[in-house]
Formats: C-alpha cells, structure tokens, sequence
C-alpha cells in the first residue's frame, strides 16, 4: 500500500482519474515521476491560466523570497500588497471604468463567495439570494447552500437555506427569457418568493457543464437587479482572469456588477489567493467583522502583479485568446459533427469549451482515452456529461493542436466502438423479441 492509499482521506477526486505521481510541470506539461510527459487541458481546474511554473512569474517570486520579503501578514500593509493594487487599479479596474474597492478574504474561491453573500445580506438587511440551476460557488456552508449540484450538497450534513433557485439561461429552452420570470414573481406580492439581498451567477458555469449566458441574458439580469434594488454578484472565480477572452468575463456582456469574487489564476502561479471587489459605498464592514489567517498571502500578491504586468498591459493577449478560442471552437465542433451529430454538442465561450456527451459514462471513457495518450482533461455537467477542456491560455499553437488531436482520436475510437456495442446490444434484442 502506497503512502497515498495508507493515509489521504478517500474525499480525494482528481487523484482517481489521474493515477500517477507527478513530479514537475512546466507551461502546458505535466511530467509523473517516471518522466513521462502530459498535456495539461485541466490546468489546476482553472487555477493555470498562464501555465505552469511561468518563469517571469518565477523570477519575481525568487527576487522576493531571496529578499526576505514578508510572507505572511495578516492583512497589514506591505509592499507587496501596495505594488498590487496599485497595478491591479492602473491596468484592470481604471481601463474598464470599474470602482471597486478590494477585499482580501481567505484563499480560496468559496471564501470569497462567503464574504460577497455576507457583504450582500449585511448591506441590504435581506437574508435570501437568488441563485441558478446548475451554479456551483464552492463547499463550505453559505457558498453550497447556492450551488446546485446533489452530490455536494449531499456532503453538507444539514439543512442549506436562505437560497432559492432559479433557472439559468437556456435551462427550459432557448426560447424562455427566464429573467421575465424573476422580475413577474419579484413584483408580484403574492409569489411567495420574498425579495432577495443579491443574485448570484456565473457567465459560464464552468462545474455546471459549461452552460453559457448569453450577454442579452446577462444584461436583462442586470435590469431586473437594478429594478428592484438588488445586488448583482458575478462568481468569476474559474470564468475570469481571461478564461473567456476578457480579464473579467462580463466585460463583452456591458454590465457593471456590484460585486465580483475572483480567485482560482489570480494569483498567475496557482498560490492560493482571493479577493472581493465591490462598489465602494457597499464596504460596510467594521474593522475584523470578517477576517482570515491567510487572507494575506504576500508571495501571491507578487505573482499577480506580475501576471497582470506580463499579460494585462495591453490588449495582445487577449486578442490571441480570442485566435486560439475560434480555432478550439473550430476543431470542437468538427468532432462533434464527425463522430456523433445528433448526441454530441459542443458548449461555452472563450477558452472555456466543452463537447456535451450522451452520457457520464461515454465521457469518461473519452478522458480516460485521451489520459492514456498523454492528455489530461477531466468531465463536468450534473452526469459529468461533458468533456471539459481547461488548457493554459498560453497553450501554443503546436500544442493546441496536438491536445485536439488526441482529443479527436478519443472521440473517434471511443464513440466507434459504442456504436458497434449499441448495435450488437439492438440487434440481439431483435432476435430475442422474434423469438419470442
């Protein structure tokens, strides 16, 4: 029995569909211990925007560390948590007229989550949020009771409230404009649905099976916060950080959030960091009312500035996302025309795209394929329905290619071969109703 086996929690997930060691990674790689190479198309589930170990990014937090640079420090100022606001105002908030003022939370996303849903509850002296089928805003307590999924609410061991649910766009069809329905049974005294102190939605809900709003959607959910005086959280936590083409992936939508929860590739490098932006007026808090050990994690404040130096300075990178984006929707939609037009449909935005499948149990054996050929991609969706691709968005071309090719031979032996299974399983279901 292995280490891993004798002493880590059977809650391990990732560690099931990718059963190797691993040992070093660079950009797009992943390497095991036995030096055997991988492309990367899961990407830290969105935390690797920029790749592994980036070395502009390395070199800044080498300079630091060998500078004695303050690690940990509570949320007391430091030069490094100067340097990064003041790069995160000039180069992100001020180019795209957003006042926001920065929250630093604990580490991760579903901190985030939290503190935005405290925020929102404490300022409007409302406690119910709207929240969407199929959202996923993390795991601890006040973040699960808003995402949708049944198997991880199921872990929480009590009663989740203080959330209801709405459908997210195209969940009925393409046809039902399911804001109409917010704004009828918020105006309507009657519909039992009391008025909420936010709503909160993801642009493309990513765990959720890459489901994406589209942007007269996301606007007429904006019209109907503002009608009714409503707080408009974005949960940017895996779409932002130029997942989708943009840094923030509401940008292209022209709407204006009251609060936004970034995390997951902030901090460029994959070290645990996230932040809350708000509207300024909306920072109610008093002093330490919600607080974190590690909502100080200076070594991430330095490797996010040079993330957003490197890459946020002007609009080339996100032009060459957008190059990479058609060519992934390009290949994604040939694969599904090719090997199963009527039960495969491709799905998402930006470099977040996915291939829906007939089922979990399809699309696992197409991840399963494409991980025995080198290619490290993981499912999503409420069955893990969908094919999920995740790749660094510095991914080059060369790479690209050869991900979508292994990819495309997954496809190709994997949907063959249930054909040919689904026909002997017909045809012997044929003989046997005759002879009967």
């Amino acid at each position: 029995m292995n280490i891993f086996d004798e002493l880590e929690s059977d809650v391990q997930c990732y560690a099931r569909s990718f059963p190797k060691t691993f040992h070093r990674a660079q950009g797009e790689f992943l390497y095991d211990e036995n030096g055997n190479e991988y492309l990367d198309f899961l990407a830290g589930a969105g935390t690797l925007n920029y790749g592994h170990n980036h070395s502009v990014f390395k070199e800044a937090l080498l300079e630091y560390i060998q500078a004695d640079g303050i690690t940990h420090g509570l949320d007391m100022h430091t030069k490094a948590k100067e340097a990064f606001l003041t790069t995160l105002s000039e180069k992100i908030l001020k180019p795209r007229a957003l006042d926001y003022v920065v929250q630093f939370t604990g580490p991760t996303g579903t901190n985030a989550v939290e503190a935005a849903l405290k925020l929102a509850r404490k300022v409007t002296g409302r406690t119910e949020v709207i929240a969407f089928t199929n959202g996923f805003h993390g795991v601890s307590l006040g973040s699960l009771a808003a995402t949708g999924n049944s198997h991880h609410r199921s872990g929480a061991g009590i009663s989740l409230s203080g959330v209801s649910r709405l459908p997210y766009d195209g969940y009925l069809n393409d046809t039902i404009d399911t804001t109409e329905y917010l704004d009828k049974v918020l105006g309507d005294a009657s519909s039992g649905v009391d008025l909420p102190a936010a709503v909160i939605v993801e642009t493309v809900q990513g765990e959720g099976g890459i489901n994406t709003a589209s942007f007269e959607w996301l606007k007429n959910l904006e019209s109907v916060c503002r009608k009714y005086d409503i707080l408009l959280i974005i949960d940017d936590i895996q779409a932002g950080c130029g997942r989708t083409g943009t840094f923030f992936s509401f940008e292209d939508a022209g709407i204006k959030p009251d609060i936004v929860t970034l995390s997951k590739s902030l901090s460029g490098y994959g070290l645990p960091f996230a932040i809350v932006l708000f509207r300024p007026e909306l920072d109610q808090w008093k002093p330490g009312e919600h607080n974190g050990t590690f909502r100080g994690n200076n070594l991430a404040f330095v490797t996010a500035k040079a993330a957003i130096d490197h890459y946020w300075s002007d609009n080339g990178f996100s032009e060459a996302i957008k190059k990479k984006s058609l060519y992934v929707s390009n290949r994604l939609k040939d694969i599904a025309e090719s090997h199963g037009a009527e039960t495969l449909s491709t799905r998402g935005r930006g470099m977040f795209r996915g291939i829906e499948c007939a089922s979990g149990e399809l699309a696992g054996k197409i991840t399963r394929n494409c991980f025995e050929n080198g290619l490290i991609i993981e499912t999503s969706g409420p069955e893990d329905q969908v094919v999920k691709l995740l790749c660094p968005l510095i991914t080059s071309d060369e790479n690209l290619e050869k991900g979508l090719d292994i990819i495309e031979g997954a496809f190709s032996e994997v949907c063959s071969a249930h054909r040919s299974t689904t026909g002997a399983t017909k045809q012997f279901n044929n003989l046997f109703q005759v002879a009967s």
